[in-house]
């Protein structure tokens, strides 16, 4: 190429910059395309965004090009890059170009990868500055997918194998994303069937030295489950951001939906806040599941405490009783709806907690990245053959101090 890499990034970054202001929803996908292809000399480029299940990598469209395949995460490159968050190159036979993957990730929140070709005469591998200009492109261009896939449906659609239900229409519409990492801190969640959920949701915020956590499981199925749990996750959210303290947030949560809807329905949640300064673990359990504590990749503890009253049923609320726990550096708060431990195993029976144990423990001990883990227990809850749900299933893990969110980076960082 004629210019510097220094330079042609700059061109590459300036051309994005400009033309995304006024971009469609559906034009974005070319806009990143040909940015990439004007200022670095790319070819064959195509964004691939994952499906809302995990299994797959689909293609953005491309105004005038034919059209291309999705790739399997699991046994392809594309994939691999996206399961690792790496950036994946292989030199062509003839070693004059390099084909490159590059994961898409909005921070540490994988969306998918871009597939490129590079013409790099010579043995060596990718280079370095080209290397670190593809890791702030993929991160810049899922910001701007993200950004506007917020306008439009073009892009949504692309992430769609089937349409949703509506409950689950409305309850993706409020859910944060699924991950999150700072330093000494990794937050994952996966909610799962991603087609017909009714009635799980979680919610996160991170603030200056507290982190709130959520789960959630309203009574019953499709779409009155799901506007319960919507209704509960605006109300937490409200309750939170008035800043009131958990015992107020119960309060709050369990007046608004008996208000709502009469003391018929209900939701059971666990509301938490952890400090991240001193590792203080503080809970309400509104009839919920108990958390786990992993500590050593196993875990060492069910975070048992006083079952306060399903939210909703302010009739039959007493003060709730908030439970604490002290935290130890690498640490693993595992918060998770009753459909995870009732989904039933090929010989029948259930998973359990003990089945969970099991599966967290090994994938702890592996130190696969959170989002990593929540995935492939989605795609064994995915397999009838391996696990069958009997309802929605949601699962929320916190690492604290464990140094987890450094896997979450490109090598670039």
């Amino acid at each position: 190429m004629e210019l510097s890499y220094a330079e042609a990034g700059v061109r590459l970054f300036e051309g994005m910059l400009a033309r995304t202001h006024l971009s469609r929803p559906a034009d974005v996908g070319d806009v990143l395309s040909e940015e990439l292809e004007k200022a670095l000399g790319a070819r064959d480029v195509v964004f691939y965004l994952s499906n809302l299940e995990q299994t797959a990598l689909v293609p953005i469209p491309r105004r005038g090009r034919g059209t291309v395949g999705t790739q399997d995460i699991e046994g392809t490159m594309a994939g691999r890059a996206f399961s690792t968050s790496r950036i994946l190159s292989a030199r062509s036979p003839d070693a004059d170009s390099v084909r490159v993957f590059v994961p898409l990730l909005d921070g540490t929140d994988r969306l998918g990868t871009v597939q490129a070709e590079f013409a790099v005469p010579g043995a060596d591998g990718l280079p370095d500055e080209l290397t670190v200009i593809l890791e702030r492109y993929g991160h810049a261009a899922a910001q701007a997918l993200l950004a506007k896939r917020m306008y439009g449906d073009s892009l949504h659609l692309v992430q769609r194998t089937r349409p949703l239900e509506l409950g689950a229409e409305l309850l993706s519409s409020v859910l944060p994303p699924p991950t999150f990492a700072t330093d000494g801190l990794v937050i994952s969640a996966m909610v799962q069937p991603a087609y017909e959920n009714g009635g799980d949701a979680f919610d996160y915020a991170v603030n200056a030295d507290h982190v709130h956590l959520g789960v959630f499981d309203a009574v019953g199925h499709g779409l009155h489950a799901a506007r319960l749990s919507t209704f509960t996750v605006a109300a937490y959210r409200a309750a939170r951001r008035a800043g009131q303290d958990l015992a107020a947030m119960y309060a709050t949560l369990d007046n608004a939906l008996g208000e709502q809807f009469g003391g018929e329905s209900f939701t059971t949640a666990v509301l938490a806040e952890l400090d991240t300064d001193t590792g203080m673990l503080r809970w309400i359990n509104a009839g919920h599941p108990p958390p786990l504590l992993l500590r050593g990749n196993r875990v060492v503890k069910v975070l048992q405490g006083p079952r306060a009253t399903p939210l909703g049923m302010p009739m039959f609320s007493t003060e709730p009783t908030i439970a604490e726990e002290r935290l130890e550096p690498e640490d693993i708060v595992v918060l998770y709806t009753d459909g995870i431990v009732e989904a039933r195993q090929a010989s029948g029976e259930q998973l359990g907690i003990e089945g969970l144990t099991r599966f967290l423990q090994r994938e702890a001990a592996a130190r696969q990245p959170p989002p990593e883990t929540l995935r492939r227990l989605r795609r064994a809850l995915a397999d009838e053959d391996e696990l069958r749900l009997r309802d929605d299933a949601t699962l929320l893990v916190t690492y604290w101090h464990r140094g987890t969110e450094r896997d979450l980076l490109p090598q670039g960082v």
